[in-house]
Parts: C-alpha cells; structure tokens; sequence
C-alpha cells in the first residue's frame, strides 16, 4: 500500500514556474514507477509524465517536453514536477501516481495508486 499526497500547487503567472512535490508513504517507494498527471475542467485526466523506478529514466507528453522535469530522491519517499514556461493551458488538477511497472506508461490504468491532487492555475 502506498499513500500519495501532492503538493506545490497554486496561482502563477504565463511564463512563471512551480515545482510540485508528491510525498509517498511506505518503505518500497523506489520501486514504484511514479507518474505524474493532470486534469482540467470538463477534460479528462491525461498523462503530463513519469519516471521510471528501474532506470531513472523520465518521459514527457509532447506538450509539455523541454518545459516540465520530473526528478525522484528515493531517500525522501518524493518525486518532483518542476514546471517552468508555464501556460494558461497548463491550468489543471495534478495528480502524482505510482505503478508498479518499470516501464513508464502513459495509461490511466497502469497506475495503482493515486494522490487526491493540487491545483495549478496559471493566469494570462
């Protein structure tokens, strides 16, 4: 059992930056996948990114490559959204999530856990 609980979220401006945290329970956090999600009003909840427990390797969806890094410090139990260039389109819940895979996927149901979410609201 693993319990998430995400962090960081809030009003910036077009261009600003956040660094989300998603803080994780249970001594087996390394070996958890952990992707990180986002749903905006009237939208359904689609993949941002993730980082793979095995290889440490992260992947983004296109829209938000070269903008967003997701890092992990398994010492921590966290893993880290840093987004920068930030868009009024950005605007979402971000939820983090951890799978079991050691391949990153980009499906919902990949992902056994989940956090309840923060909110980003950026403004234009």
């Amino acid at each position: 059992q693993v319990q998430l609980v995400e962090s960081g979220g809030g009003l910036v401006q077009a261009g600003g930056s956040l660094r989300l945290s998603c803080a994780a329970s249970g001594r087996t956090f390394m070996r958890y996948t952990m992707g990180w999600f986002r749903q905006a009003p009237g939208k359904e909840r689609e993949f941002v990114g993730g980082i793979s427990w095995i290889s440490g390797d992260a992947y983004y969806a296109d829209s938000v490559k070269g903008r967003f890094a997701i890092s992990r410090d398994n010492a921590e139990n966290t893993v880290y959204l840093q987004m920068n260039s930030l868009k009024p389109e950005d605007t979402a819940v971000y939820y983090c999530a951890a799978s079991g895979y050691s391949y990153v996927y980009s499906l919902i149901s990949k992902y056994d856990y989940w956090g309840q979410g923060t909110q980003v609201t950026v403004s234009s």
